[in-house]
């Protein structure tokens, strides 16, 4: 049994004071004691939080950070000539590369705030499209790197079979991806056994990748096979995407998806980032998670959200860090307020009257975030997982807040630095604002990169 005492925590009613957590040996939420006095040995923290769970990421990814910014010869850079960079740079990289990699970004997330991320894993194949001898190899190794951080992991294997809405063959790098649903249900049949290996806090789900690349009749398989685990999807991400299933179903993609198939709390559709308001009700209606990844989003030229008229609407969402060129739970929610102030010209747009906007995107990606993942946490609860991150605004360079302050203080102004202890289902991986087994990570991780780029 461990104990947190912390000054002031955001509990599911509110803000408490001096509130005693202790943590079990499994990892869960064992008693929460308002106006405690501090135990004995207790960890002793400012600010406590339900700590966000990261719902998309791309872990190979983060090695590319500072690799794409040049303008190519096109004369309309984009998320396409974005893409044909990404193939070249995953077609070097071996599976301890990977593996490196993946770990230097969850001990990032964990510096960030984040406590549990949801792996959209869909490299599976060496260079070239050749499988390996085990076909989860590439999977094992993303579990290997979150035991190796201690963050809670939800292991998404993605199913990737072909190269457009129109059922056109892959090509070039995104053979690392391909799998056809035989090989897809073979790799999905080995997630329990992957999970088993891990704390008991882990879990996984399937993601057809999206509409480009898995055909309707994949996705209504793909859907029933495992009807109790998180289904992740991209969707409406990009305008080319659009004129695509137009184009092949008809109709828009969100239109088409909540027509076709029941879309409900297990769904974490990814991006929709074009859609209707007609979609974007329809969306908050089924249930669904909107999954928003919105400093890589912006990064790519995708586009913005209708965060407005989604919240208004009743919709569930939380936030990931996608192509982690930069890893920040408090700069995914700033960023997700700053997009819908620079479209409408206002400020405070996604909160009402009265509302914090800390707080409103605070809560709510907690929220979301914990649906998309199918992971018990999400608020300091008797019962659950014990997923909470420590701030420590003053050593941050900011004065004492009051409560809501101190949550707009981190979102808007302090960010990372003011994450000064993280845990993941009672694993306390950041202390003192670092991730205990940094050096270690962060050397194999620069070794890696050395080598990787001598090779791009």
């Amino acid at each position: 049994m461990q104990t947190i005492f912390a000054r002031r925590a955001l509990l599911a009613r509110g803000w408490g004071h001096d509130v005693a957590v202790s943590v079990d040996g499994s990892g869960r939420i064992a008693d929460v004691v308002e106006a405690a006095s501090r135990p004995s040995g207790a960890s002793s923290v400012d600010v406590l939080l339900p700590a966000l769970s990261n719902l998309h990421s791309h872990t190979f990814q983060r090695a590319m950070a500072g690799l794409t910014e040049t303008r190519g010869p096109s004369q309309h850079d984009s998320f396409w000539t974005w893409r044909e960079v990404m193939y070249r740079f995953l077609d070097v990289l071996t599976p301890d590369e990977i593996e490196a990699i993946a770990a230097f970004a969850f001990m990032e997330m964990q510096e960030a705030g984040f406590s549990a991320v949801a792996e959209f894993h869909y490299l599976h194949n060496r260079p070239g499209g050749a499988g390996y001898d085990n076909p989860a190899e590439l999977s094992q190794r993303i579990a290997a790197a979150a035991a190796e951080t201690g963050i809670g992991l939800t292991l998404l294997p993605v199913h990737y079979a072909q190269g457009g809405v129109d059922g056109r063959p892959l090509a070039g790098g995104q053979m690392r991806f391909r799998n056809d649903l035989a090989s897809f249900e073979a790799l999905a049949a080995r997630m329990p056994q992957i999970a088993a290996g891990l704390p008991a806090d882990a879990g996984w789900g399937v993601a057809p990748h999206s509409l480009r690349a898995v055909s309707r009749d994949d996705l209504r398989h793909l859907a029933a096979i495992a009807p109790d685990r998180p289904l992740h999807m991209h969707i409406a991400e990009q305008e080319k995407e659009l004129e695509e299933t137009r184009a092949v179903f008809g109709v828009r993609p969100v239109e088409w998806l909540l027509f076709e198939h029941d879309v409900s709390a297990r769904w974490c559709l990814v991006h929709c980032t074009h859609m209707t308001p007609a979609e974007t009700e329809g969306l908050a209606r089924s249930g669904a998670v909107a999954g928003l990844c919105p400093v890589t989003e912006a990064n790519l030229g995708d586009g913005i959200f209708d965060g407005r008229r989604y919240l208004s609407a009743g919709g569930f969402f939380g936030v990931g860090s996608d192509s982690n060129i930069r890893i920040s739970a408090s700069e995914e929610l700033r960023q997700l307020e700053y997009s819908q102030r620079l479209r409408d010209r206002l400020r405070v747009v996604l909160a009402d009257p009265g509302q914090s906007a800390g707080d409103v995107l605070y809560r709510g990606a907690l929220a979301g975030g914990a649906r998309a993942l199918g992971r018990d946490t999400g608020a300091i609860e008797t019962g659950r997982w014990a997923d909470l991150v420590a701030l420590d605004l003053d050593a941050a360079g900011y004065a004492p807040l009051g409560e809501q302050a101190a949550l707009d203080a981190w979102v808007f102004s302090a960010g990372n630095a003011a994450v000064s202890d993280l845990w993941s289902a009672g694993r306390h991986r950041v202390r003192g604002g670092r991730h205990v087994a940094r050096e270690a990570i962060a050397s194999r991780y620069r070794a890696c990169l050395a080598s990787i780029l001598e090779r791009f």
